[in-house]
């Protein structure tokens, strides 16, 4: 709750996932900073070799170049780091795919900044930018209310005492959602201390919500409100208008993930419509 809003200072809801990623780091005699990423299922992805003294690669592909700009950055706030004399192994492992929009940016981001032994807050915004709601998330194993204030992440414990979580699910919607072109995309919206407080509000009210009724009402007037906002349809408005429950769209809007709610019988809703990748609320979340 509070996507793009929590940009200008608005309070979201964040609920971090059972899904992640990992990051080992092991000696090498190699003299370079070896980088291995593998996804969910064990094949690799990406592989580089970066200089360890200028922490700058050859390989010119935009995922080597912004690694390499996100090691400087860290390197920019901590002179020691990736600064001994023997070359070293990365290897970062994700436990869900790719294409789920689940954070493979943040959490490597949040990974390299406890290696780093810097802030990951600051290393987000001076490497990849955003919010941060999401390092917030990857460094917290329970909802949380975030907000910036005056530029400063505030984050904040909460407990939902839902007693609908079984009438909750997620649907991928076959593509991912670029993060940053989201942002775009709300960058320069006109917003006000009004729609910021409403959206704050409705945030605030998920903790109050006691019946399924009391929560589809709250995220179809968060759907409404952000598109308006960004001048889109919503995703229901756009995929699913004959889809009888509610159904919210999470972080950038356009891909990644739904929330819907309903049934398991509603679910076959969407396998007919081909979005096969259906995920209970408590098999996703922490």
């Amino acid at each position: 709750m509070g996507e793009y809003v929590v940009l200008d200072g608005a309070t979201a809801l964040a609920i971090p996932t059972k899904y992640g990623q990992s990051l080992t780091v092991t000696e090498n005699n190699e003299m370079t900073l070896h980088w291995v990423s593998k996804d969910h299922t064990g094949n690799i992805w990406f592989e580089t070799h970066i200089n360890l003294a200028t922490l700058g690669s050859s390989n010119t592909s935009k995922i080597a170049q912004t690694l390499c700009t996100i090691l400087q950055t860290a390197r920019a706030h901590n002179t020691s780091f990736l600064k001994q004399s023997k070359g070293v192994t990365v290897l970062t492992q994700l436990d869900f795919p790719r294409d789920w929009g689940l954070g493979t940016s943040s959490t490597l981001i949040n990974n390299i900044a406890q290696w780093a032994q810097i802030d990951g807050f600051t290393l987000l915004k001076e490497s990849f930018g955003g919010s941060g709601y999401d390092i917030a998330a990857a460094q917290h194993s329970t909802p949380i209310f975030y907000s910036l204030k005056n530029s400063t992440p505030h984050v904040q414990p909460c407990k939902l005492t839902w007693s609908f979580t079984d009438h909750l699910f997620f649907v991928h919607l076959n593509q991912k959602q670029d993060s940053k072109k989201g942002i775009e995309t709300y960058t320069g919206k006109q917003t006000d201390a009004g729609l910021i407080e409403t959206i704050s509000d409705l945030s605030r009210k998920t903790l109050l919500c006691y019946t399924l009724t009391d929560f589809e009402r709250i995220i179809n007037a968060h759907e409404k409100k952000i598109a308006s906002l960004l001048g889109q349809a919503t995703v229901k408005e756009l995929l699913f208008n004959d889809y009888p429950n509610s159904i919210k769209s999470l972080g950038a809007w356009g891909g990644d993930f739904i929330l819907a709610t309903g049934s398991k019988q509603d679910m076959a809703y969407f396998k007919n419509k081909g979005y096969t990748t259906i995920i209970a609320f408590d098999d996703m979340i922490a």
